[in-house]
């Protein structure tokens, strides 16, 4: 079992449990009394590259990565910063996250947001509008092709706008062909979770222009801004 398979039996399970707690009527009337959601395709296609600061407190890969004990007063860090877009990790077991962190960040901060999560289920996607999310990613790996246009669509018609993050050139072509808007590329495989900066310029080509393409993963510094940016980046996570 893959490292994301791992990661999903676990989402399921955490997902089976809230919706046993709240109904999706009920998400979808405080979903209805969220402000209007933020243009994630705006918000990215800024002049030069854009940039998404990541609210983030653990990862699989290298475990412990900041004690966030105010993540309301990262994103505000992170919007007077000049930030694009902000994501927040809301997966629990491997990332640390909540919803709790998605609507502290929603109070604080007027930047489009994005909530980054492992999303198999359109319940989800209600989740991320009922705590005051603009964006949502979904990953073409996680999800069969039926799934991802599903997802892709029901998000679009709630005011969501999806990220569809994509590995490798098949995947990217699954993204465009479900009709995304905005296509990231992540450097880190999700399988074993190692890291190739290489994969953003390999497979960026097979991105239209018309998409916005997001290189994710993999950004120490302003470098490897600039060498996303050459290689086609609009924005950077």
């Amino acid at each position: 079992m893959s490292v994301l398979d791992e990661i999903i039996d676990g989402v399921r399970a955490d997902l089976a449990e809230r919706q046993a707690r709240v109904s999706l009527d009920e998400l979808k009337e405080r979903a209805a009394r969220a402000p209007q959601a933020k243009d994630g395709v705006a918000a990215l296609r800024g002049e030069g590259v854009t940039v998404i600061c990541e609210v983030k407190r653990s990862s699989p890969s290298k475990g412990a990565l900041a004690a966030i004990a105010d993540p309301a007063a990262l994103a505000a860090d992170y919007e007077a910063g000049g930030a694009s877009v902000i994501s927040v990790l809301t997966e629990e077991r491997r990332f640390g996250g909540s919803l709790a962190d998605l609507e502290a960040v929603r109070a604080k901060v007027d930047t489009p947001i994005l909530r980054k999560d492992f999303i198999v289920t359109s319940y989800q996607l209600w989740e991320a509008r009922a705590y005051g999310a603009d964006l949502a990613l979904l990953i073409v790996a996680a999800l069969d092709q039926e799934a991802l246009v599903s997802l892709i669509e029901r998000a679009e018609s709630i005011g969501l706008t999806p990220i569809v993050e994509a590995h490798d050139e098949e995947e990217a072509e699954r993204a465009v062909d479900a009709g995304a808007k905005i296509i990231g590329v992540n450097a880190r495989n999700l399988k074993d979770l190692k890291v190739d900066r290489s994969t953003f310029e390999r497979v960026a080509p097979e991105i239209p222009d018309h998409i916005v393409k997001v290189a994710e993963s993999g950004v120490r510094g302003p470098h490897d801004l600039i060498a996303y940016a050459n290689a086609g980046a609009d924005a950077v996570l």
